[in-house]
Formats: structure tokens, sequence, C-alpha cells
């Protein structure tokens, strides 16, 4: 049963969640950075003029966000041919997984920008490409920041699924601690404080980022 001796029993074990911690940002980082990337490109052929590449990222999208994440983590990590240790292999299958998701924010943030931005840039002798990244990306992205900073929370509560190739995040290394002590409910009583405070930082600096970009308007 729970207890408040249990739980100060979990300070021996502080280093064992420190480090899981560690490779939660870590591998959070690589997936946000990464994600993003492919998201921007794969929102982009979303929303192409060309036929083929529209329907090639439209299916690319369903499909990924139609299937469970533990399932590409598998396919990733036992099905690719690439030879990418676990941790790598994390990242390549949370980098999928965010990216579809990633790219239908940006999908709307782009169609959420006026025309006449466009349009403006355009008179002013800008390429159509040069437009979309001097003009119209920017403000896409402002517009869709809050769902951008809630997509960051999914992918660090997401990064728990990777503990079953066996990467060593907080997940994992909660399952360790209850492993020793033999405690099923405080390690991940535990846990679940760090997700939360975690979260709740990310949204706190989003809020403060994006009241700044408010006041510059």
């Amino acid at each position: 049963m729970f207890s408040s001796v249990k739980m100060l029993r979990m300070l021996k074990y502080l280093n064992y969640f420190q480090s899981g911690i560690l490779l939660t940002l870590k591998l959070s980082a690589f997936t946000l950075i990464l994600g993003s990337f492919c998201g921007l490109i794969i929102g982009l052929m979303r929303l192409s003029k060309v036929r083929p590449i529209r329907y090639l990222a439209s299916a690319y999208i369903n499909f990924i966000r139609g299937t469970p994440m533990l399932v590409q983590i598998y396919l990733v990590y036992y099905g690719l041919p690439l030879g990418l240790n676990n941790f790598w292999a994390g990242v390549v299958a949370m980098t999928i997984h965010s990216s579809a998701y990633i790219a239908e924010i940006v999908r709307s943030g782009i169609q959420s920008v006026d025309k006449g931005q466009m349009e403006a840039a355009r008179s002013l002798g800008m390429s159509h490409g040069l437009g979309m990244i001097l003009v119209v990306i920017p403000q896409a992205i402002k517009n869709v920041l809050p769902a951008l900073c809630s997509q960051f929370v999914v992918i660090i509560k997401n990064t728990s699924l990777v503990s079953v190739i066996g990467m060593q995040e907080l997940m994992y290394q909660t399952d360790t601690v209850r492993s020793i002590t033999y405690l099923a409910f405080e390690p991940l009583i535990i846990a679940a404080i760090l997700y939360f405070v975690i979260g709740y930082v990310i949204n706190l600096l989003a809020g403060a980022l994006e009241r700044r970009l408010k006041t510059s308007d």
C-alpha cells in the first residue's frame, strides 16, 4: 500500500530517475528537430499542386496516424535492415510517428495564412518558393505554435514506449527501480510527477513565447 515511508525510500534511487530523464529529454529533442523538419516537408507535399506528390503525402499521413506507435517502433527496430542501436531506432520511429502529426499541423497553419500574403510576396518579385519560405511559413508557424508545443509534450510522453526495445529512458528506469525495491506503485507515482513537471514547464515556456510574439505584433 502507498505510504510516505515508501516514497522516502525512493530517494536512494534518484540517480536512476535522473539518468532516465536525461535520456528522455535527449530522445525528445532529436525527435522534435527531425520530426519538425520532416513534418514541414510532408506538410508542403500535402499542399502540392502535383497530384502524385499530394496523394503520396496523404497516404503516408493516414497510414502513420492509423497504426499504433508501438507497432512502428517494432517495425523500425526489428524490420528495417539499418543496423541501428536502440537509441537511434527510437529516434527514427518517433520521428516517423511525429512527422505525420506535425505535417497536419503545418498544413493547417499554412492554410490559415491569408492568401493575400503570398500575392503580396509575388508582387515584390519573389518566387512562389521564396514567398513560402520568407512570408507564409513564418506566419504559419506562429499561428500553430500552441499546437506544436502540445505535440512536443506528446513526444515526451511517447518516449515511454521505447522502453520496449531496451532504451533506458525514464519508464525503463522506473521499471528497474520497481524490480529492485519490489514496490509497484511508488516508482510509478514519481515517474508520473516527473512527466507532469516536464510537460508543465514546456507549456509555461510556450505560453511566455506566445505572449511575446503577440506583443511584437
